[in-house]
């Protein structure tokens, strides 16, 4: 089985999160993934605690089914080889600074004069142009100069630092994969190639969808705790006696109406269809006076076969035994270099062909060096002068 994506090949520059989640959905849909790089500036996702047999997990994650050249780009003949690999490849992904690769040779307009087809994207906190283009920056930066913080969180203690990084990868890396995949249909009609500038503050303010709609056009400010969705209804978290928390989004009356059933309050559910402020934290404070009466055990029994939209809020090792979770087949064993494996999460796509078996977990830096320098038709001798001359790692 080859994946849908098998006739693609992508040489990828990128480090960290962004760019790395970016190409291993590529992989895991068949694509021929390859890593450049650095062999004297390590990405520090390599060393990012904790290590399973000495490789960090992230790692071992995040680059799955790839295979690394380690090349020193301040090296010319490093950049010769990338030129001889790019007549051969479909798309570059990059994750420098603005003007970091054309430094080096290797920006689109140099690549493009070399392979007309090619698809060239880069992945930046804040874009190839405007005043912060150059400016560094985080997951929590973009969320917060994007307007997303500004309405995610509690008013009496603020901003939630989210435990996923949804400008980097909701952002940089699903719009990057949307947008390159798009580029390659259009290659498709034209025979020409392009360049994409994903900018993750972009995406991240893109991600507005009903707060910033609603904004721009009626002028309703979006603000913490005053929205149905955001905390201002509701719609919300409630702690169990045992201090175990349940998401209910009852939203639909029908659903409310189970919901206050189930917890013996049925009178309840007519506050629901009320939007006044007042009336929603009325029912806020009703509602977690019932889910306080019970543990997280009892209210498991109690909401197990009731179809309200409340669910338990799980630890990650609860959800990795949840049955609907384990019937969708997230987990797959991975084989390490020593042909044991490595439990990961599964690519969450389901094609009606299928995709191929994981080949093997992120491998150590330049375990491909050799493989693909003999692929370009360069003989051991040459390689091993490359390699002492540090051009190779």
């Amino acid at each position: 089985m080859s994946g849908p994506l098998a006739s693609l090949k992508v040489l990828d520059f990128s480090t960290l999160l962004p760019g790395p989640f970016a190409s291993l959905l590529l992989a895991d849909m068949g694509a021929e993934v390859l890593r450049i790089e650095s062999p004297v500036r390590i990405d520090l996702l390599r060393v990012l605690p904790p290590h399973d047999r000495g490789v960090s997990a992230s790692h071992a994650y995040l680059n799955r089914n790839k295979r690394s050249l380690a090349l020193d780009l301040k090296q010319p003949q490093a950049l010769d080889i990338v030129r001889q690999l790019v007549k051969d490849y479909d798309i570059v992904l990059e994750q420098f600074r603005p003007g970091v690769m054309e430094r080096l040779g290797l920006g689109y307009e140099a690549l493009k004069a070399i392979n007309p087809k090619l698809i060239y994207v880069s992945i930046t906190g804040y874009g190839q142009t405007g005043p912060y283009k150059d400016r560094a920056g985080h997951d929590i930066n973009y969320l917060a100069l994007s307007g997303v913080a500004s309405y995610t969180g509690r008013r009496d203690s603020g901003p939630l630092p989210l435990g996923v990084q949804v400008a980097d990868v909701g952002g940089g890396s699903l719009h990057a994969v949307v947008g390159l995949l798009a580029a390659v249909i259009a290659r498709q009609q034209s025979g020409v190639g392009q360049y994409l500038d994903v900018s993750m503050t972009d995406c991240a303010f893109s991600l507005h969808a009903m707060a910033g709609a609603a904004y721009l056009a009626c002028g309703v400010e979006p603000e913490m705790e005053n929205q149905v969705l955001n905390g201002g209804s509701f719609y919300d978290y409630y702690r169990s006696r045992d201090g175990r928390w349940w998401s209910v989004g009852s939203l639909e009356p029908a659903f409310m109406q189970q919901l206050c059933t189930a917890l013996g309050r049925p009178e309840l559910a007519a506050q629901g269809l009320s939007l006044e402020p007042e009336r929603q934290q009325a029912l806020k404070q009703a509602l977690q006076i019932e889910f306080e009466k019970h543990s997280f055990e009892e209210l498991c029994r109690l909401f197990a076969a009731v179809d309200a939209c409340v669910e338990p809020v799980l630890s990650l090792g609860e959800a990795l035994e949840h049955p609907q979770l384990k019937a969708r087949d997230l987990l797959h064993q991975v084989p390490r270099e020593d042909g044991s494996f490595q439990a990961q999460m599964a690519c969450p796509l389901k094609f009606s062909a299928g995709l191929p078996a994981p080949r093997h977990i992120g491998v150590a830096l330049g375990a491909h060096s050799d493989e693909v320098l003999g692929e370009l038709g360069f003989s051991a001798q040459r390689i091993a002068q490359l390699r002492g001359a540090k051009v190779v790692g």
